[in-house]
């Protein structure tokens, strides 16, 4: 199945170079809004349109959660500044048409990525498991509970993990840390996405260069 992709300015999922931009085709059944505003088209068999931290509704609208058609929203995941991921969150409303989410599985899938399908909920399902994570390791690490680099020894030894959560969080930005935790305290309140301190004052040097 073929798609299209409508863009305006470089993409998160897709930045500059990817080999995904360059399979496109003309008059596609899915059509991909990387940036651009939505257009509806109910004779596509789905429309993709690619999130940040916000929720679907927001292109949408939202009726009693009654909301669902062959619009999508999707996030590749990457942490901060590194490169993307092979996991796509593929995010559905309660009405959203089973026809429509196999469309989109399909045109992902078939360029090599890993689809997940999520309920409509901003910060999806990775950011809203691992940010909390990251901010109590932030925090562990201001009240001195041990140092970044025994932390994130523990965590790759004791855990299994790939790397531990204070070289993550740094290595992909403590600044875009910031700006996703503090869009989910804005949307969940809940303590645990409170932006750190040591994020905030990432984020304020940022502001000042």
């Amino acid at each position: 199945m073929g798609y299209s992709i409508v863009a305006n300015g470089e993409s998160r999922s897709f930045p500059n170079g990817d080999a995904f931009l360059a399979g496109t085709t003309d008059k596609a059944d899915v059509v991909i809004y990387l940036g651009a505003e939505l257009v509806a088209d109910d004779s596509k068999a789905a429309i993709l349109v690619e999130l940040g931290t916000e929720s679907l509704g927001r292109h949408t609208g939202e009726a009693s959660g009654e909301e669902g058609s062959n619009v999508l929203g999707f996030a590749r995941y990457r942490n901060g500044s590194d490169a993307p991921s092979k996991l796509v969150e593929l995010v559905r409303q309660p009405r959203t048409k089973d026809s429509a989410i196999a469309a989109a599985k399909a045109v992902l899938e078939a360029a090599g990525l890993t689809v997940v399908v999520c309920a409509d909920q901003a910060g999806r399902i990775i950011d809203r498991l691992v940010r909390p994570k990251y901010n109590a390791a932030l925090r562990f690490l201001d009240e001195g509970l041990a140092t970044a680099k025994d932390m994130d020894l523990t965590c790759r030894l004791g855990l299994g993990y790939a790397d531990g959560p204070i070289e993550r969080v740094e290595r992909g930005g403590l600044a875009h840390h910031h700006d996703v935790t503090k869009a989910l305290f804005d949307v969940f309140a809940t303590p645990a996405y409170a932006p750190a301190r040591r994020a905030i004052v990432a984020k304020q040097r940022e502001k000042k260069t």
